[in-house]
């Protein structure tokens, strides 16, 4: 992990780490799987990741916004939002809550753990 920000190089890593696969073979993993989420949320399609969260896009309607400098109302016009939601296993752990029946947790495993500390 490069400081406080989880990139598609860590993500890859943390594959060739515990899967076992070549970095290369890694990255490609790692890239197809994002891609996978990225068509299917272009196509409106809404992605569900088991103990994880749920994506989805979500239209948001035209409405009037404002200028902060000059105050003009200004028409917002409609598009689409990306929405992500927290499964509430996701919340527990970041809440401190150890994961239910989860075997991992029990010696305080995760993948992206450096072997290194």
């Amino acid at each position: 992990m490069t400081g406080n920000t989880v990139t598609r190089a860590d993500l890859a890593e943390a594959v060739f780490r515990e899967v076992g696969l070549s970095r290369n073979e890694s990255a490609k993993l790692v890239e197809s799987v994002l891609g996978l989420i990225t068509d299917s949320l272009a196509k409106g399609e809404t992605v569900k990741i088991s103990s994880f969260g749920s994506f989805s896009v979500r239209m948001k309607g035209q409405r009037i916004g404002r200028n902060p400098k000059t105050g003009e109302e200004v028409p917002i016009l409609p598009r689409k939002v990306l929405v992500f939601r927290a499964s509430h296993v996701l919340k527990d752990q970041i809440n401190g809550q150890p994961p239910v029946g989860e075997a991992n947790s029990a010696i305080g495993f995760s993948p992206f753990d450096d072997p290194a500390s």
